[in-house]
């Protein structure tokens, strides 16, 4: 699971939704796609993206927050103690590539805290991993995250 760089939560469709897709894929013909971006263009917007600017303050701030999942105690988070194993070297990798694409798609050159938080979410719900301790009580991933963020002092 670690492998994947996001783990976007999807609710279900509305009725409206569903029945909408059930007359698509079952009872239409097949409708002709055609592409909306080339292949050369997806390359270079991946490219403008790997030019959006990060400041080594928030470079550390991502380090900072991926080392408090596997040292809790480092910034007194409330939640810590459920954690089991912290994330990945690869959790620091995508979340300043996620942070990067999200600046990005807000039409900035550069990173803020915001992005950040806004990508982290997605980026370490599957990376933590909770003891079975958080299970018995109910506690999420995303409420670890949640404490994460308001635990690790913004740069």
């Amino acid at each position: 699971v670690d492998r994947f760089m996001l783990k976007v939560l999807v609710e279900y469709p509305s009725r409206t939704q569903e029945l909408e897709i059930l007359k698509k894929t079952s009872f239409a013909e097949v409708e002709k796609i055609s592409p909306v971006v080339s292949c050369e263009d997806l390359a270079g917007l991946k490219r403008l993206v790997d030019q959006v600017y990060v400041d080594e303050k928030l470079k550390e701030y991502i380090v900072n927050l991926i080392f408090a999942t596997r040292n809790p105690e480092s910034c007194k988070m409330q939640t810590g103690h459920y954690i089991e194993f912290g994330a990945s070297p690869r959790a620091t990798i995508f979340l300043a590539k996620a942070a990067r694409v999200t600046a990005f798609l807000a039409g900035r050159a550069y990173v803020t805290p915001q992005d950040i938080k806004l990508a982290g979410p997605d980026v370490l719900r599957h990376r933590i991993l909770l003891s079975f301790e958080a299970e018995a009580e109910e506690i999420s991933t995303e409420q670890v995250v949640a404490d994460l963020f308001d635990s690790v002092e913004v740069p």
